[in-house]
C-alpha cells in the first residue's frame, strides 16, 4: 500500500483523509508512489495561526540563532542527499545527477542564507532638523506564504523558506500536487531538528481551492509563487482583496542570439544545455535562437548533432542520460499541439517533432525546427519542452528588437567574441538576466528576476532576502 503523508503544521503532523488524499505518479512509468493529503480549510487556518503564534518570538530570536536553524536543516539534506535525490527523480522526471544537484543547491543555499544574518543591514539618515536621526530599519513582513511549481521543487522550498525564516518571518508552504512526496520529506527533516512549532508549516492539496484559501488569507503578509502567467494572475487577484504583498516569478521566453563572431561550438553546446536541461522545463533556458545569417547553416547543423546524440528515457532505469520525461500528459500533448501549430505556420522540423516511441512515460523526441519567424507562436509562447526553433537575422540590432517583442523578460544570452556586441546586447536586451557566451542558470548570489509577464519581485542574493522586509523609520528628537 502506497505512503500517505500528513500535513505539517504547528511542529507535529496531522491526521490525513484518504478519502480526499491525490495520488502521486512517476511521469517515467506511471507507477503509484504516493498519496498526499489535502488540506481542509480548518487546516488551512489551523497552519496560518500556529505561523501566526510562532512569529512575534520568532522576530525576537537573533537573526545568527536564525542561521543556526537554516544551517542545521541543511545539515540534514545533506545526510539524506542519495534518498531525496532518488524522490525526486522518481516523482518529477528528471535525471538522477539533476537531482543531485538540487539537493546540494538547496542545502546549499539554506547556508547561504544564513549567512546573511549578521548583514541584513538598516540605515541612518541625515535630518533637516537639529538634534534629531533618522533610522531606517528593515523588519520581517510577518507571516509568509509560498506557492511551489513542480519543476524545480525541492530547491524552491529553500528559495521562499530561507529568506523569509531568515528575516523574521514564518511561512506556510504548499508543494505542487505534481510533485509534493519531496516537499513532505523535507518536512519531516524539520521535525528532527529543534525548529520552533509553526515556524514552518507544509499543507497539501491542489492551487483551486487550497492555494486560493491561502492567497486570500487576511493574516498573510507576502505569497511567493513561482509558476504560471495565469495562476500568478489569479494569485494576483486574490491578493489583492487584502493588499498583499506578491512575489511572483511566472516564466519565460529566453532568447539566444548568436553571432557570427561567436565560437560556434561552444555556443551550440550552450544553447543545447540550455534547451535539454529537466526536458526543456526550466523557467530560464534558451526558448528561441536569433542566429546571424552568415553562420545559421554551420550553427544549426552543430545543433542538430548535439541534439540528435541528446539521449531520454527513464531516469531510474536507464544511466547516462540528458533528459527524462515529462511531468504529465498534459504537457506532453501542449508540446506536441506546438510543434504541430509550427509546422502548420511555415516551420520545418528537421529532427524530432513527435512523441517518442516507448511503452510507457510522457517523453518527447528532441526536436529543432528552423524557419522560424518572429509571428509564429512556437517564437512567441513558452515552450516548456525539448524543442529549440531557431529564426534566421541579419545582425544584432535585428536580434535585439525580436528577442525584446515578447511578453516574457525574464532570462536571455548573447554568444560573441566582439565585447563591443556582448556590451551592446547587455544595454539594450530587455530583460532580467543576460548570460554571454555560457547557458542559462542562474547564482545564488545574483538577483532572478523577470519583466513584463514573467514576474513581480525576485528571489536570491542581497535583493532577493530583502523582498521579505518592510521599511520602518524612526525619527528620533534627542536633543
Amino acid at each position: 500500500m502506497s505512503t500517505l503523508y500528513q500535513n505539517f503544521i504547528d511542529g507535529r503532523f496531522t491526521p490525513a483523509d484518504p478519502g480526499t488524499a491525490i495520488d502521486v505518479h512517476n511521469p517515467a512509468t506511471h507507477a503509484l508512489l504516493a498519496r498526499i493529503p489535502t488540506a481542509t480549510p480548518g487546516e488551512v487556518e489551523e497552519a496560518i495561526a500556529a505561523a501566526r503564534r510562532a512569529q512575534p518570538a520568532w522576530e525576537r530570536t537573533p537573526a545568527i540563532q536564525r542561521a543556526a536553524h537554516l544551517r542545521a536543516i541543511a545539515g540534514k539534506l545533506r545526510q539524506h542527499k542519495e534518498r531525496l535525490a532518488e524522490i525526486i527523480t522518481r516523482e518529477q522526471g528528471k535525471i538522477l545527477g539533476l537531482a543531485r544537484v538540487e539537493v546540494d543547491f538547496t542545502a546549499d543555499y539554506m547556508d547561504y542564507m544564513a549567512e546573511w544574518a549578521r548583514r541584513i543591514e538598516g540605515e541612518v539618515l541625515q535630518s533637516d532638523r537639529p538634534g534629531e536621526t533618522i533610522f531606517l530599519q528593515r523588519k520581517p513582513i510577518g507571516v509568509t506564504v509560498g506557492i511551489l511549481p513542480w519543476n524545480f521543487p525541492f530547491f524552491l522550498i529553500a528559495r521562499k523558506m530561507a529568506p523569509a525564516l531568515i528575516t523574521g518571518n514564518t511561512i506556510v508552504v504548499k508543494p505542487s500536487e505534481e510533485t509534493p512526496i519531496n516537499a513532505f520529506e523535507f518536512a519531516r527533516l524539520v521535525a528532527e531538528t529543534d525548529l520552533p512549532a509553526g515556524v514552518f508549516n507544509l499543507v497539501g492539496g491542489r492551487g483551486a481551492d487550497v492555494g486560493a484559501s491561502l492567497c486570500s488569507h487576511p493574516d498573510v503578509g507576502l505569497i511567493s509563487f513561482t509558476g504560471s502567467v495565469q495562476t500568478g494572475s489569479t494569485i494576483m487577484q486574490a491578493a489583492g482583496r487584502n493588499l498583499t504583498r506578491v512575489n511572483l516569478e511566472l516564466g519565460g521566453k529566453a532568447p539566444a542570439i548568436v553571432l557570427a563572431s561567436a565560437d560556434l561550438d561552444l555556443a551550440a553546446k550552450a544553447v543545447v544545455d540550455s534547451r535539454v536541461i529537466n526536458t526543456g522545463q526550466v523557467c530560464n533556458c534558451a526558448e528561441r535562437v536569433y542566429v546571424e545569417r552568415a553562420v545559421a547553416d554551420e550553427f544549426t547543423a552543430k545543433v542538430r548533432a548535439l541534439m540528435a546524440a541528446t539521449r531520454y528515457g527513464d531516469p531510474m532505469a536507464e544511466a547516462d542520460l540528458h533528459m527524462g520525461p515529462l511531468v504529465n500528459q498534459i504537457g506532453l500533448d501542449k508540446v506536441a499541439a506546438m510543434v504541430n501549430r509550427a509546422r502548420e505556420q511555415g516551420g520545418e522540423v528537421i529532427l524530432g517533432g513527435r512523441k517518442a516511441d516507448r511503452p510507457s512515460g510522457y517523453h518527447y523526441e528532441p526536436t529543432l525546427i528552423t524557419g522560424c519567424n518572429a509571428d509564429m507562436e512556437i517564437m512567441r509562447k513558452e515552450i516548456f519542452g525539448p524543442v529549440l526553433p531557431i529564426q534566421v537575422v541579419d545582425g544584432l540590432d535585428e536580434a535585439i528588437a525580436l528577442s525584446n517583442d515578447s511578453d516574457y523578460g525574464l532570462t536571455s544570452s548573447i554568444f560573441t567574441r566582439d565585447i563591443n556586441a556582448a556590451m551592446k546586447a547587455c544595454r539594450e536586451l530587455r530583460f532580467g538576466e543576460t548570460y554571454v557566451n555560457r547557458e542559462h542558470f542562474e547564482a545564488m548570489q545574483g538577483f532572478h528576476a523577470g519583466r513584463r509577464k514573467s514576474g513581480i519581485g525576485g528571489a536570491d542574493g542581497k535583493h532577493g532576502l530583502y523582498e521579505y522586509t518592510e521599511t520602518h523609520v524612526v525619527y528620533m528628537q534627542h536633543g
